[in-house]
């Protein structure tokens, strides 16, 4: 016991001997410094959050889906579709048409047309019409694009509302019967007389002098289809949908129909800004030269027409 004590008093005096250390032991520590509380509830937000983390499980990548989901996702969409319905392939036949071509004065060869008699018999009547008479005889192809090719028609008929209202509805209905979407138009070999314009500006009023009166009139820009010019389609067109009321197919000579979309053309500029503001301020001058646009360099007629028996 003596011995415990003399260390004791030993220790203590030589931390009263040394003033250092006594100065280095009264030293208090000072406490950090408080937190905000707003930032107390971020720190307590941000270590909840980390906690939630590190407690979920691990994402673990989907499992492929078998062969036998597989198969039944495919034949999912096939069998909640519509059924087609009929389309140019499928169209009854009632008479047949023929169109002799040149190209440059050279015999290009016969083009026989299947005319659709039952599904479309006010054009197709009116299709008649004109290759039985003076109508696409001497006549030229004005327009080729890829998707098909366009005979100018005939120009010196007049646009009657009442016909070419009757075959757009025509062509309305067909479009129906056929399923719409594109599906008249859908493959080459069809055969439409144009019935609308969707590309025509609307028409413009203008003041007109009558009778020592004004009266506001409305002047179309632009040529309003008359119903006599057709196309022949050369690969899928779903665009002539809107536009064309369909009378046939081509049952022979689709060999002339592509010597014809071969033959070269004038460049289409509609997207030339020029152009573009010409149009739409309705300028004169940009209808009659998107009229040249995509037209043949070579004279390209229908020398012959008729129907046969």
């Amino acid at each position: 016991m003596p011995a415990c004590s003399s260390t004791s008093r030993h220790g203590n005096n030589v931390a009263a001997a040394d003033p250092q250390h006594r100065q280095q032991a009264d030293v208090a520590v000072p406490a950090p410094p408080r937190l905000p509380a707003a930032a107390q509830a971020d720190r307590r937000a941000a270590a909840a959050a980390t906690l939630a983390i590190a407690a979920a499980p691990a994402l673990q990548p989907a499992p492929p889906p078998s062969r036998a989901e597989e198969e039944a996702a495919e034949a999912e969409p096939a069998s909640a579709a519509t059924p087609p319905g009929p389309c140019v392939s499928e169209l009854a036949v009632t008479a047949k048409a023929f169109l002799d071509v040149s190209i440059g004065g050279e015999p290009a060869g016969r083009i026989t047309v299947g005319l659709f008699g039952d599904a479309a018999p006010f054009a197709t009547a009116r299709f008649r019409s004109l290759v039985t008479g003076v109508g696409y005889r001497r006549k030229e192809f004005v327009k080729i694009v890829p998707g098909y090719v366009q005979h100018g028609g005939v120009v010196s008929y007049p646009a009657v509302p009442a016909v070419t209202d009757r075959l757009a509805a025509e062509a309305d209905a067909l479009r129906a019967r056929c399923g719409g979407g594109g599906v008249v138009h859908g493959a080459a070999g069809a055969v439409s007389i144009v019935v609308r314009d969707p590309g025509l500006p609307p028409p413009k009023p203008k003041l007109v002098a009558k009778g020592g009166k004004l009266e506001v009139e409305e002047e179309q820009v632009g040529v309003v289809p008359n119903g006599t010019e057709f196309v022949i389609t050369t690969k899928e067109a779903p665009e002539l949908d809107a536009s064309a009321v369909l009378v046939g197919r081509v049952l022979d000579g689709m060999d002339v129909v592509e010597k014809i979309a071969a033959v070269p053309t004038v460049k289409d500029n509609g997207g030339s800004p020029y152009f573009r503001v010409a149009k739409l301020i309705g300028d004169k001058r940009a209808v009659v030269a998107e009229r040249g646009f995509n037209r043949p360099y070579t004279k390209i007629l229908v020398t012959n027409c008729g129907v046969l028996n």
